[in-house]
């Protein structure tokens, strides 16, 4: 299996109201390190998994919108709660949709939110 991967970073505040969540129940900020993973089992016709560049650019762009805002105030969230599972599934979701046509194999999302804690997604991209 091959793998390109890519980092980013963004800060957003946000609130998880579930008593599941202590303190993180109020509103509190949080900086995550983003990193896209494309996998391949094969590369393509110029030896690569994906354009680094191409890559990196839609990273970027699914991240923008997000970036120094309040999950809570946003439209797409509301209602959800935002943890750093959910948010690794949204962004994939949205890089699928802009790389469908560049890009067949495996995404890997994963947030970190520090040196010792983060979660990810993983699915297909046809």
């Amino acid at each position: 299996m091959y793998t390109v991967k890519i980092r980013e970073h963004i800060m957003i505040a946000h609130s998880l109201p579930s008593p599941a969540f202590g303190p993180a129940q109020k509103l509190h900020g949080a900086t995550y390190v983003v990193d896209a993973a494309f996998k391949s089992k094969k590369l393509d016709e110029n030896n690569i998994v994906m354009d680094i560049g191409i890559a990196s650019d839609v990273l970027k762009e699914v991240l923008r919108p997000l970036e120094y805002q309040n999950l809570d105030e946003m439209k797409q969230f509301k209602g959800k709660l935002t943890t750093t599972e959910f948010l690794a599934k949204y962004i994939h979701q949205e890089i699928v949709k802009k790389v469908k046509g560049n890009f067949k194999g495996k995404l890997e999302v994963i947030l970190g939110e520090s040196h010792v804690a983060w979660a990810s997604y993983e699915g297909k991209v046809k």
